[in-house]
Formats: structure tokens, sequence, C-alpha cells
């Protein structure tokens, strides 16, 4: 078994800050997923609009996206490399559901692997981000 911790980390591009040549600013990560495009905004569903990635039924809507199962086994498959990384990060648009409940789900699959993981959420908390 792996002998390391690891960070696992969801954000909203949305939320993030930006440099002096208006690019986002990343959070620090050995490896960033951006999902925006790869994966369905669970927000369509409605029963989901209130929830965040915390709540099984968002996360049943998210593994129902094609592509899903197959981006969390990669990452999980990545992580538990044996000069694995320190941290993954995994963005949405707002942080609240793709991201929150994929970085959720690689937590359980990556502790039941034997590797120490902690979740930090940096946007989950916040607001649906609506477009206008």
């Amino acid at each position: 078994m792996p002998d390391r911790s690891l960070v696992l980390v969801s954000f909203g591009f949305l939320h993030l800050g930006t440099d002096s040549h208006g690019r986002p600013v990343l959070p620090e990560a050995d490896r960033i997923e951006d999902v925006r495009e790869r994966l369905r905004d669970p927000a369509g569903a409605r029963d989901v609009l209130d929830l965040d990635g915390y709540h099984p039924r968002v996360q049943d809507v998210v593994l129902a996206t094609p592509g899903a199962r197959e981006l969390l086994d990669n990452l999980a498959d990545y992580a538990a490399l044996p000069a694995g990384p320190r941290r993954i990060a995994v963005g949405c648009a707002g942080g609240r559901h793709r991201a929150c409940a994929l970085i959720e789900l690689l937590a359980q699959r990556v502790a039941d692997r034997g590797i120490a993981v902690m979740t930090l959420h940096l946007h989950a908390h916040l607001p649906r981000v609506l477009k206008t």
C-alpha cells in the first residue's frame, strides 16, 4: 500500500481570480482536470439545482454522464501510481456540482486503495452561478 497522502481539490472556474494577463489563477496541483466541456452540467436536472456534489443524488447524476466513470477510473489509477501525485484538482464552471461530486467519489476510491486522502472544496459552498 502506498505510504503517502493525497489532497483532492474541487473548484469553479467562474470563481477564480485572474492574473495580470486576465488568465485564471488555477489551484496548485500535479494534475488539473477541466470538466466544463467534458461532462454535462448536472444543474440541468432540476431536482439537483439546490444541492451540491456532496449529495448522493448529484453524484448519481454526474456518474450517469457519458465519460464520467472513465474519468474517475483514470484519476483513481493516476492517484495510485507508486510515485503518484500529491494534489489533484478538478474544476467545473461553478465548483458546486460536477467538480465537488467527482472529488468526493475519487476520495472514496483512493481511500479504498489505502491512500490517505484529504478533500478541499474551494467553491462548493457558494451559490450556483447563473449566467446572464
